[in-house]
């Protein structure tokens, strides 16, 4: 799992914010720069194609790797391509086709993600799946060093085109993991299918449907309907106020986060190593601190607290970065503005994914979490393709501004949230189990 984590956090910045800094560098204008992270809605609408994953048996490469293990080098096969035609292409020169390409290494990112947390689910059983995600994380965390602070330095000392052509080499560490590991042999989570099973059963016999379109609505309702008509029934009116809430906690965070490195390599004038310094190595190190700390105090004060403390301190430190606008460059006012940054996203992340996890029902947790983690990073990723144009009509100042504004409404439903949290509590699903992988074993 830490290599498989490793091969999952690889192609993220390499078509978010190290394209950006590449970009930015080799003088794309900055209204594009900021179209270029709709790259990054591939990762939020994933829970779309998600049940093909899920179903679909790939010629040739399911019979030899199984389909969990199939789907994973599949779409390795497609980053790494993608990423090897991103080091060819002249982004001034032709940027249209740097987006086709950073297209392809995000949908096949978004892929393998879908594959490897089925793989990680159905490899073991439940008593280890924290261990396993937790490893998982710190191979993502090592690989968003990588290809941050590590692509930034082979741009540096060589160029964009080596950068990338190492980049897509590394795809190889998950694709020789997928080649030793072994495939699982037992879907530990099978609800989903009874429940399809169940619903084909009374289909055919309510509405007379041939046997292949009885099928087809009991796939549809477990993999589509399913999720969401459990959620609705549970939640009730408080399930649209949830949702927003999902839908806007991170608009502010992932909005400012489009326009960074351009603003410390163009704005701020720092050099590529700098930038890779503070922000990658240093604020990596901060990031990890603020998830240990959130981690503590939700433990301590409860998840909701720290939401609303999450949020607070998200919308605050993009302020900061106003401050910062207003005066020379200096890098130790940088490291303290963004050691607060990471600190703060570090909080408000755990907490967020702690909040997310209480409230999946057991029968659709895998589709639950997907559809909560899509819908909370998609509008930001949206909003933030304007964010070159704010940019170069306002300018960063009144950019980071705006930014810090949008994190108001997450603080006023995380209070909300506080205020209705008996309710909320009694709603929640409590002693669900999950469908027994031993009466499955063979």
């Amino acid at each position: 799992m830490l290599f498989l984590g490793f091969s999952a956090g690889l192609p993220f910045l390499l078509v978010f914010s190290t394209l950006n800094a590449r970009l930015a560098d080799v003088g794309v204008e900055t209204a594009t720069i900021g179209f270029f992270s709709w790259l990054g809605i591939t990762y939020s609408i994933k829970v779309f194609w998600a049940p093909v994953v899920d179903r679909l048996k790939l010629p040739l490469l399911d019979r030899l790797l199984g389909k969990r293990r199939s789907w994973i080098i599949f779409a390795q096969a497609g980053i790494a391509t993608g990423l090897y035609l991103m080091a060819q292409v002249d982004a001034t020169a032709a940027p249209e086709m740097m987006a086709l390409c950073g297209l392809l290494v995000a949908f096949s990112s978004a892929t393998q993600d879908v594959a490897i947390d089925a793989y990680r689910i159905e490899i073991a059983e439940e008593r280890l799946q924290a261990a396993l995600a937790a490893t998982y994380i710190f191979g993502y965390r090592l690989a968003l060093l990588v290809a941050g602070a590590g692509a930034l330095y082979l741009a540096e000392f060589w160029s964009w085109q080596v950068s990338y052509e190492v980049m897509a080499a590394l795809v190889g560490v998950g694709a020789l993991t997928v080649l030793i590991v072994r495939e699982p042999s037992v879907n530990h989570f099978a609800a989903a299918q009874d429940i399809a099973h169940k619903i084909e059963q009374e289909a055919a016999k309510l509405t007379h449907l041939n046997p292949r379109l009885a099928r087809l609505v009991g796939w549809f309702y477990a993999a589509v309907a399913g999720p969401f008509l459990d959620f609705f029934r549970r939640y009730k009116e408080l399930a649209l106020v949830i949702l927003l809430m999902v839908a806007v906690y991170r608009i502010s965070d992932i909005a400012m986060g489009v326009m960074a490195n351009p603003f410390y390599l163009d704005f701020m004038g720092f050099s590529k190593t700098q930038v890779a310094d503070v922000t990658k190595i240093f604020g990596f190190f901060m990031t990890i601190a603020g998830s240990l700390v959130g981690g503590v105090m939700v433990v301590r004060y409860g998840v909701r607290r720290i939401l609303l403390l999450g949020a607070i301190m998200t919308a605050a430190t993009n302020l900061l970065f106003v401050v910062l606008a207003q005066y020379p460059p200096n890098i130790i006012t940088l490291a303290a503005v963004v050691s607060a940054d990471n600190l703060s996203g570090g909080i408000a992340n755990v907490a967020l994914i702690a909040w997310l996890s209480s409230m999946t029902s057991a029968s659709f947790t895998a589709t639950q979490y997907a559809l909560f983690s899509s819908l909370m990073t998609l509008p930001g990723k949206f909003l933030g393709g304007f964010s070159g144009i704010v940019v170069a009509s306002f300018g960063y100042a009144e950019f980071f501004l705006v930014a810090g504004i949008m994190g108001v409404p997450a603080i006023l439903l995380a209070i909300f949230m506080i205020r209705n949290g008996h309710r909320l509590d009694a709603l929640a699903p409590r002693n669900e189990s999950k469908p027994d992988a031993e009466a499955e074993s063979p």
